[in-house]
């Protein structure tokens, strides 16, 4: 076999590879060898087939396995050899003229392929401990513990029956329907009496929307989209009909907050809900204050390292990003010139944000490597778990399909990794606190994440 190098540029590396006709017959032979003794020929004793006769019968087969068997050792081998860290799997050309691939699985010539690799960038790591981080605190106040409490009381207020008039956004009516696509009834697409709040956005964006104006006893098409991001992907971006039936009328009542309304949410009385409340706030504003040190760590990350990119994994990178900003616009009936851009411009601006993800991930992924960061499989199973929660009523589908999605599962994995990363360079970085307002945390947050 000889192996010859044709290219080293930047971070493409290729070669030639020709394994002689003679190196693929005894490697083919063997395995024809093996055959022997496992195939069963009616007129053969086992073991007894001839050579030349299981060659007529398995040989071009044989051959296939061999080849393929053979490229996948000889690439792995120039990856051991040359010390490559991959960035992609390995890019194979075999013969494209048909007479010479003919040839080769005839037995009668060369195997003469070239084999491509992008490599990974040597990457050297900043110093972290030179990173200033200034972490937002905020202290939930009186009137937000108030607000929330007034979301408490309308999301738990009773309701009455409504006989008369139409439904409004804030009634809560019983339907039953039956989901179509494309005119075929879909898994989970179907249900009986089931209460729907107008308003609540607890179904798929239109549903509710379209309930507004019914009444009871009427029978009424809703024409919806499935989010893109769906957790079913059989569903996912599809276009949907529910032929909803409207079994009964509900008009929301008033709930005073006072010690009985916290009794029934669980609590001794209204001081300690307001406790419980409190408690919550903080662990929004703490989650809140989290995405804005991440982001300032992530865009000092970004400022201190420069190195070559892999094209390849920032053209999938781009391609995913624009999908889901072509899926987003087409999904709110938008175009480029209704954001105030052309789709130029917006290629050159999300093809930056790809080749930002990639350079961060690369940087991430080096630290992680160096400071033996892991992800076990327990924090994955949480992930699934919380995940699945997210899906009300579809929780086993959801958990069947990153059970049976390693690349679903290995979504998850991911952004576990990266935040313990983030808490590891955290710990070296030099991180101070600022005591600010509600809104000026998440006004910043909003500020931050529409850029």
């Amino acid at each position: 076999m000889q192996v010859t190098a044709t290219l080293s540029e930047g971070l493409k590396r290729e070669f030639r590879v020709v394994v002689p006709v003679t190196d693929l017959a005894e490697r083919a032979g063997k395995r024809l060898d093996d055959l022997k003794g496992r195939v069963n020929i009616n007129g053969f004793r086992p073991g007894k087939v001839p050579t030349a006769h299981l060659k007529k019968l398995y040989g071009k087969a044989v051959l296939a396995e061999t080849i393929e068997a053979l490229v996948g050792e000889t690439n792995q081998k120039i990856v051991t050899d040359n010390n490559f860290k991959l960035a992609m799997e390995p890019a194979v050309k075999l013969p494209e003229a048909e007479n010479e691939a003919q040839a080769v699985f005839e037995g009668t010539a060369d195997l003469d392929y070239t084999v491509s690799f992008e490599v990974l960038p040597t990457i050297q790591l900043a110093d972290f401990k030179g990173i200033k981080v200034e972490k937002p605190v905020v202290e939930p106040a009186e009137a937000d513990v108030a607000a929330m409490l007034e979301t408490m009381a309308k999301q738990n207020r009773p309701f009455e029956p409504k006989t008369k008039g139409k439904a409004e956004t804030g009634d809560r009516v019983t339907v039953s329907f039956v989901g179509t696509i494309d005119g075929e009834k879909f898994e989970g697409g179907t249900a009986d009496d089931i209460q729907v709040e107008i308003g609540s956005n607890s179904f798929i964006p239109g549903f509710e929307e379209q309930l507004v104006g019914v009444k009871t006893g009427e029978d009424k098409v809703l024409k919806v989209k499935f989010p893109s991001n769906y957790a079913a992907p059989n569903l996912a971006g599809k276009d949907a009909e529910f032929a909803v039936n409207v079994k009964s009328m509900e008009k929301p009542g008033e709930r005073a907050i006072d010690d009985e309304f916290a009794k029934m949410v669980g609590f001794e009385d209204l001081e300690k809900l307001k406790a419980a409340v409190s408690d919550r706030l903080k662990s929004e504003y703490s989650e809140a204050a989290r995405r804005k040190v991440k982001r300032i760590l992530l865009d000092a990350l970004d400022e201190k390292h420069a190195f070559e990119l892999p094209p390849t994994l920032v053209e999938q990178e781009f391609e995913g990003v624009w999908r889901q900003v072509s899926q987003d616009l087409e999904s709110r009936g938008k175009t480029f010139a209704d954001e105030d851009t052309t789709e130029e411009k917006a290629r050159d601006e999300y093809r930056k944000i790809a080749e930002r993800r990639v350079r961060l991930g690369l940087v991430l992924a080096e630290i992680g490597d160096k400071a033996q960061i892991k992800v076990n499989d327990e924090e994955v199973t949480r992930a699934v778990v919380e995940r699945a929660r997210q899906f009300p009523g579809q929780e086993q589908q959801v958990w069947d399909y990153y059970r049976k999605t390693p690349e679903a599962l290995a979504s998850l994995r991911a952004p576990i990794f990266e935040e313990k990363v983030v808490d590891y360079i955290l710990e070296l970085a030099d991180v101070t606190e600022k005591v600010v307002s509600k809104d000026e945390l998440f006004k910043d947050n909003e500020a931050e994440e529409a850029a």
